[in-house]
């Protein structure tokens, strides 16, 4: 591995995105394979879907909210939020889109973050009508409180399984990967939608593509693969 330090230049343009697996040091679970949330609770799916109802999101999130209330970022989280800081001081520009929802990239101190699949730590009115914004909410209730402009329901400010990404999300990732150099995927196989589409579309600019993940992948679209842990690869490929 030949850390990212001893290749840099001014004015790089680097976009990252990272999934379940920069968290795993952070106590937060994987989506899927051993352990993985969808994996030991298959009725989630179901529940966190577009149709269900506010109050079974709600529950159906709880125990994730519970736990991401307490977790804390770990050193692969770190580590870019410091690398972010260097390539801007250098001329460049840094985008960090997360599949996440745990607002650990945000908490370390990466500031230019795109939330592609939301946020559990926001809450937003479950009527698409309501005028109301998503806001900070850490609260622990078993039901949905009351929008406070509209009283439907709240919800947590995640995208469902059947609902679109956001447009400001979706419009924001295309136009860095349209102009990126550099591509480093972490904690995410990097072949399913949308880290598939994501590489090809870094690559369609020029820009070199890394993954780093915790299992090795065939027939790789990545320029370098990297096996292992987000939280000691990371830290070592961007100090």
């Amino acid at each position: 591995m030949v850390p990212l330090r001893s290749r840099a230049r001014p004015g790089r343009r680097v976009v990252v995105l990272t999934g379940a697996g920069i968290s795993v040091a952070s106590g937060l679970p994987t989506y899927r394979g051993a352990g993985g949330l969808w994996t030991a609770n298959p009725e989630l799916e179901e529940a966190l879907s577009a149709g269900a109802s506010p109050e079974v999101v709600w529950r159906g999130l709880a125990p994730l909210r519970a736990a991401v209330s307490k977790a804390e970022p770990n050193a692969a989280h770190v580590a870019l939020a410091a690398w972010e800081r260097r390539v801007v001081d250098q001329g460049g520009s840094c985008t960090l889109v997360t599949q996440n929802v745990d607002g650990l990239h945000t908490r370390a101190g990466s500031s230019n973050v795109i939330e592609y699949h939301g946020a559990l730590r926001r809450s937003r009115c479950s009527d698409g009508g309501c005028p109301s914004r998503p806001f900070e909410d850490d609260r622990g209730s078993d039901t949905p409180p009351p929008c406070a402009t509209c009283g439907a329901p709240l919800r947590p400010d995640v995208v469902l399984f059947g609902e679109m990404i956001g447009a400001r999300e979706e419009v924001e990732s295309k136009r860095a990967l349209r102009d990126c150099d550099l591509f480093v995927a972490i904690g995410t196989s990097g072949t399913v939608w949308p880290a598939s589409s994501f590489v090809r579309a870094a690559q369609y600019a020029g820009a070199h593509t890394i993954l780093v993940n915790l299992e090795p992948i065939d027939d790789s679209p990545y320029d370098e693969v990297i096996v292992g842990a987000a939280e000691t690869v990371v830290p070592a490929l961007v100090g």
